[in-house]
């Protein structure tokens, strides 16, 4: 398969395509790295990640900025930020590659954790993981030509818990590589309209 994987810097990303590289074709995107550069907040932005990627079989977004801070620092424009950023950027990944990705190709988006297991100024993160999973449920059974949307939900990384741990407390770190299979699960398998959780 053509596999598109937006934020293939990051944590996330590097895991995705440590999985996936030695079996596909991966072409990298993201906003200062990777064969394209692409800002999920500028629709044209995106238009053109697709034209210079042309079709693809799959496209991953690792991506998704949001705002950790308590809950009465927070206002409406901070919860827009992660909206924008990690839900809406998301979506329209899908909506701008419903005309470009292959027949029976698939969408992998990322949320995480925060929705199911809240930690201390977590809200801005809830609130963008519970849309994207309800985004994906809808989605997936309004897609056209066989095409699959599915949403990995990845706990903190161990590669990222020296970084984030003290934000989580109690939390178990998960290995980069169940991450990557969780995005393999996604891209080559059948499943759609999913919430793949690694805990």
């Amino acid at each position: 398969m053509k596999i598109l994987v937006v934020g293939a810097a990051g944590n996330v990303g590097c895991a995705v395509c440590d999985e996936l590289k030695e079996r596909h074709e991966i072409i990298t995107a993201g906003r200062s790295s990777g064969d394209i550069r692409v800002d999920l907040t500028n629709e044209e932005s995106i238009i053109a990640l697709y034209r210079e990627a042309g079709q693809v079989d799959a496209v991953v977004s690792a991506v998704g900025d949001v705002r950790f801070e308590r809950l009465a620092d927070m206002t409406r424009e901070k919860y827009l930020f992660g909206l924008e950023r990690k839900v809406l950027g998301q979506v329209n990944l899908v909506l701008q590659g419903l005309e470009v990705v292959a027949d029976n190709g698939s969408f992998t988006l990322t949320s995480g954790i925060l929705d199911r297991d809240p930690v201390l100024r977590g809200s801005g993160a809830a609130i963008c993981n519970g849309a994207l999973a309800g985004f994906v449920a809808a989605a997936a059974i309004d897609l056209p030509r066989g095409m699959r949307v599915n949403v990995v939900s990845p706990g903190l990384l161990q590669v990222s818990a020296e970084r984030y741990g003290v934000m989580f407390p109690g939390h178990d770190p998960v290995s980069s590589r169940r991450v990557g299979l969780a995005y393999a699960k996604c891209v080559e398998g059948a499943g759609t309209g999913q919430v793949v959780t690694v805990d």
